[in-house]
């Protein structure tokens, strides 16, 4: 099995933490040269510090801040001029958690811009190159509430199936150019994001994060959170050459939480 990305770059969004920053180290200790992407210039740095270079890689970053979709634009033409990228990872952190009933308009607005339409110009800025190489492997980090909406997370649900259908079309699209368009649905992992959503929870219902904590790993087959080392290595396989033939897929990665096929 080809599980070898040297000689690829992979474009990997909202790498200082978490899921983001645990696909860039296995991608790079798959040979591939990685760009980061996140708005703290300062944990970019230390992250690209910490990438494998055993392929004498020369990895890079790039600042930008999903907020201003725009200016993600006019960083993205400036920092690939001449420059190929075979991956795009697109990652970013999760719309705060609450019910739909109290969301407000602009809380929709906001996450349609961080996910889908920053998604969207990051997909547009690659694709080309993608096309020429005919490779090319688009990897969407989401949520398993594309195939079972989650309880008080209305504007996340709402935002990500949306995610989930734009990456369905594309990869119908972009097939025959060799390019694969996949999602990666991860359950409950062990983030920050994952600490946010219990807080919430705890200031509504009164109790203790750690009771609270105990109760959702209850609720997954495997009575544990992921790491996120544990979504890396999916991502990485659909990454691969080995992954070549798999496209427009929505992956659970969450223990076997979801309860629908």
């Amino acid at each position: 099995m080809n599980l070898s990305l040297q000689g690829k770059h992979a474009l990997v969004c909202g790498s200082t933490q978490g899921i983001g920053k645990a696909c860039a180290l296995e991608l790079a200790k798959m040979g591939a040269t990685i760009t980061l992407v996140a708005r703290n210039e300062t944990e970019l740095l230390k992250i690209r510090d910490e990438l494998d270079t055993t392929s004498k890689q020369v990895h890079r970053i790039l600042v930008a801040d999903f907020s201003d979709p725009e200016q993600l634009r006019m960083k993205l033409k400036l920092h690939l001029n001449n420059l190929q990228v075979h991956i795009l990872l697109n990652n970013t952190g999760g719309p705060p958690a609450g019910s739909i009933t109290d969301a407000k308009t602009e809380e929709f607005l906001s996450a349609f811009n961080n996910h889908l339409i920053c998604n969207h110009i990051l997909a547009q800025a690659v694709l080309q190159g993608m096309k020429d190489e005919k490779y090319g492997r688009i990897v969407n980090i989401i949520s398993t509430s594309v195939k079972q909406p989650l309880k008080n997370l209305g504007v996340s649900n709402t935002i990500r199936a949306a995610v989930a259908n734009w990456s369905k079309t594309l990869a119908t699209e972009v097939a025959g150019f060799g390019i694969t368009v996949n999602n990666v649905l991860p359950g409950a992992t062990n983030t920050t994001r994952i600490q946010g959503i219990l807080e919430v929870r705890a200031d509504k219902t009164g109790k203790a994060i750690e009771e609270l904590r105990t109760e959702m790993m209850m609720e997954i087959p495997m009575q544990r959170f992921a790491e996120a080392s544990e979504i890396a290595n999916a991502v990485a396989f659909l990454c691969s050459p080995a992954a070549a033939y798999i496209t427009g897929i929505n992956l659970p990665v969450d223990g076997g939480r979801t309860g629908c096929l």
